[in-house]
């Protein structure tokens, strides 16, 4: 009898590895985690490097003006200018062993759980790191002379005035520190987490369309405020420190800092930056050794403050 020809579902038009197609789904469901958990994607620049440790930020200071004189030479003013350089952190996994054994007993879909988890893994740690270094970014000086540096709002009351009150009047603050630095109105973003982000979904003044509110009080969606977006998330340091040493504070401990007092944090895309060397990937591999297989997802980039002016901490003290 002549053999069959089998239909290997997992090949690519019939030919190469047999599980090929099959990786996808994996991928593709961590791939679908990190896009749908992050909050920063978008939000701060991104440059991407083919090879190299590091990348260099050119920033450029104000220009002046000057009324000319009849006759006389234009030689051109000078141009304050510096540059940032961001460094790419060590590669950072997140990975799962399944066992052969415990996924034949099991009543349900194993890797897709696993698979989101993993995502989520990465997503929220590139977010917890640009929030904190945002934070840090308002805390910063100036990289080119005649700039202004970063800013804070305090108010002590932020967040125990229950009528949302002195937040919505910290965020306008806000506003009004990057109005006066010159900072762009496009872009800018507050990152808050859930307690301040409902105190202001009660607030039915920023709520009301009569007064050119922006939310859904019904939902408890609040979109704008003093031409800010709010996004609500629990991967910023809020409430926290940050120690030496995790993986928050990042390789070389630059993102790590004490953010106890802090309650948020506005900023737009040119307050800090981040390098990419190796993009999200994924691997699986199947072990015979120890009957399993090895789901992995990984990537290396690194964040850097690009411009302090861009950032204002909302904090209590």
């Amino acid at each position: 009898m002549a053999n069959a020809t089998p239909s290997r579902l997992g090949q690519v038009n019939n030919s190469g590895d047999a599980k090929a197609l099959f990786l996808k789904v994996f991928a593709g469901e961590v791939l679908t985690a990190f896009e749908e958990s992050t909050v920063t994607a978008g939000r701060f620049a991104e440059r991407t490097i083919a090879a190299g440790k590091s990348a260099q930020f050119p920033i450029l200071g104000k220009i002046a003006a000057e009324y000319h004189t009849p006759g006389a030479e234009i030689n051109g003013l000078a141009v304050p200018a510096n540059e940032v350089v961001i460094t790419i952190d060590d590669l950072l996994i997140s990975h799962a062993f399944l066992s052969n054994i415990d996924e034949a007993m099991n009543h349900y879909d194993v890797r897709a759980p696993y698979s989101t988890e993993i995502g989520r893994a990465l997503a929220y740690a590139k977010d917890k790191q640009l929030l904190q270094l945002a934070i840090l970014a308002a805390r910063g000086t100036a990289p080119v002379s005649g700039e202004a540096g970063g800013g804070s709002v305090t108010a002590s009351t932020m967040l125990t005035d229950t009528t949302g009150e002195a937040l919505v009047a910290s965020l306008f603050s806000a506003a009004q520190k990057l109005d006066e630095k010159n900072i762009a109105a496009d872009g800018r973003t507050a990152f808050l987490a859930p307690n301040a982000y409902y105190l202001l979904a009660q607030n039915t003044k920023i709520m009301n369309k009569d007064w050119g509110g922006a939310g859904v009080y019904s939902d408890g969606k609040v979109l704008r405020v003093a031409g800010i977006e709010i996004v609500k998330t629990n991967h910023a340091p809020f409430g926290q420190t940050i120690a030496n040493g995790t993986v928050e504070a990042g390789t070389g401990n630059k993102y790590a800092g004490v953010f106890t007092n802090t309650v948020g944090v506005v900023a737009t895309k040119e307050a800090a930056g981040t390098v990419k060397l190796m993009d999200l990937a994924m691997e699986s591999e199947y072990d015979i050794r120890r009957q399993g297989t090895l789901m992995l997802a990984k990537y290396a980039m690194g964040h850097g403050v690009l411009r302090p002016s861009c950032a204002i901490e909302l904090k209590t003290a």
